[in-house]
């Protein structure tokens, strides 16, 4: 992506920087999604989420009043074209002495289908797992060391061996016709990620379908002979075509293209966000 821009808030408009060195200025908080011809999936709950943890900053000493963050949300979409993919992403970022909104303007990479995993061995980077945003470079590493490897992605389990999260992915899985998810953070810390907005909305959109959802715990083999569907912000849902010396992973045809299908008729106009 290196047409990416960056812009600071001023407090009353976005002012265009340069990136400026990783080390002194880290990001606390962000959010971003796909917006594609000016249409997006689930933007008030990104933008809740991402209020949400400027407000956990706010607690530990930031000062972003909710009016701010919410003129800032504005202009921000206020700048996405009404054509073509974009992947914008929206900032808190700190240093040792402040911290300031910021916003990341740049275009989608391709969109993909099917993605490929690889269970994670060793110690979790993470250190804000709850947060989207801290973590956000080291799980860009873990998902380079897994194209090394030949997948896309890493997933992480606990110290059990129980699924909790991919690197760049929520993980669903589907048990005849029963729609499964790892346990919540607020059911058992030990699944400590990052709240997805699209496995939240896909297991609403179940449960208004009246289609039956679990929670469980699972390791990797006990998916053996699952549909696994890898969910997040820009590809939505993608099917788990191959786990790297993990499960044996099944597919119902047809099943995955009605659940995307429906996903897309819930996308609404950036512009009613952008007032």
């Amino acid at each position: 992506m290196s047409s990416a821009r960056l812009f600071r808030w001023s407090g009353h408009t976005l002012v265009e920087v340069d990136e400026g060195d990783p080390a002194d200025d880290a990001i606390a908080a962000g959010d971003s999604l796909l917006v594609s011809n000016g249409l997006a999936f689930a933007l008030g709950l990104h933008r809740e989420r991402f209020a949400d943890a400027v407000n956990t900053v706010n607690m530990e000493g930031g000062t972003h009043e909710a009016r701010d963050v919410e003129a800032f949300w504005h202009a921000a979409f206020a700048m996405i074209p009404p054509h073509g993919n974009w992947f914008p992403r929206l900032e808190l970022r700190s240093t040792a002495n402040e911290s300031h909104l910021a916003y990341r303007h740049r275009l989608a990479p391709e969109l993909t289908n099917s993605v490929t995993l690889l269970t994670h061995v060793g110690s979790d980077p993470r250190q804000v797992p709850s947060v989207k945003g801290p973590d956000i470079e080291s799980l860009s590493v873990m998902r380079h060391t897994a194209r090394q490897r030949g997948a896309d992605d890493v997933v992480f389990v606990t110290s059990e061996g129980h699924v909790i999260d991919g690197a760049a992915h929520a993980l669903v899985w589907w048990r005849g016709d029963t729609l499964c998810a790892p346990p919540s953070e607020a059911d058992d810390t030990v699944f400590a990620r990052v709240q997805s907005i699209t496995a939240k909305s896909l297991l609403g959109l179940a449960c208004a379908l009246g289609v039956q959802t679990r929670a469980e715990r699972a390791t990797p083999a006990d998916l053996d002979g699952c549909e696994v569907w890898a969910l997040n912000a820009l590809h939505g849902i993608r099917m788990v075509t191959n786990w790297a010396h993990g499960p044996e992973l099944a597919e119902r045809p047809g099943r995955i293209t009605a659940w995307r299908n429906r996903r897309l008729a819930l996308r609404a106009p950036i512009g009613d966000f952008a007032q």
